[in-house]
Formats: C-alpha cells, structure tokens, sequence
C-alpha cells in the first residue's frame, strides 16, 4: 500500500523545491560536500571518504547496493565514519554493510539519508542555503 509522506503539506523553500526537482531527495555531490563538511568524530572534523574511497570499500567486501543513487552511498559512509567507525561500527568491513543496510533497507524509502539528514539539520537550526546546490 502507497502511503503519502507527512510532510507533503510543509511549506519548503523555493529553492530547496528547485534542487529536489533536479535530485530528488538524494545528495549530489555539492550538498554532500557541505554535509560531510559539517561531520565531526571525538577528535573534530572528520577527514571524509571520497566517491572513490566508498566504491573500494564496498568493492573490497564485495557489497552491491540495489539503491544507489548520486552521492547518497557517500553521505552514509561519512556519517559511519564520524558516529560509528571504531565503535559500534568495528572496522570498514562493517562500515561497507552498515551503508548496504541503511540504503537497501527492505521496510526503508526513497531518499532515507536525505530525509534524515534534512530532519537532524533543521531540528539543529543549520541554514541551508539551497541555490548553492542546484
């Protein structure tokens, strides 16, 4: 059964409606760059993963993702790496299925880390300047 988001009837910004038409509820690369800019770990800002980095780990653990889409899969390994990783997140072994498990998640949605992301941000009071990322 479809069911509508509640959040449908949220009043966005005009140019947060103008980069979700081009995205979706996905990062590109420059909303993620400012994402992953603003992640830290116990020691400070984090020294983020790459696109590259994240295809080789996933590569290395032989992970295939079934919704994989623009630089969401980059987004959730930062968020691992700054959270999790040395934690709960073991190694990059783990690290490679925790984004596998966030992205593919059976009883998950379109634009999970996006939505999250969004949520955390705005309960934080972080502008977001959306014509940056168009």
């Amino acid at each position: 059964m479809y069911k509508d988001s509640l959040d449908i009837y949220d009043e966005l910004p005009e140019d947060m409606i103008e980069y979700l038409k081009y995205n979706g509820r996905h990062f590109n690369k420059h909303l993620c760059d400012f994402a992953v800019g603003q992640m830290e770990d116990d020691n400070g800002k984090i020294t983020p993963y790459t696109e590259e980095q994240v295809d080789s780990i996933l590569r290395a653990y032989n992970i295939h993702l079934d919704n994989d889409v623009l630089y969401d899969k980059v987004f959730v390994a930062n968020m691992c790496k700054a959270d999790y990783l040395g934690k709960s997140v073991p190694n990059e072994n783990y690290l490679a299925q925790y984004i596998k498990d966030v992205l593919d998640d059976v009883d998950g949605y379109d634009g999970i880390a996006f939505n999250r992301w969004y949520a955390d941000t705005c309960r934080k009071g972080v502008p977001i300047n959306w014509y940056k990322f168009k």
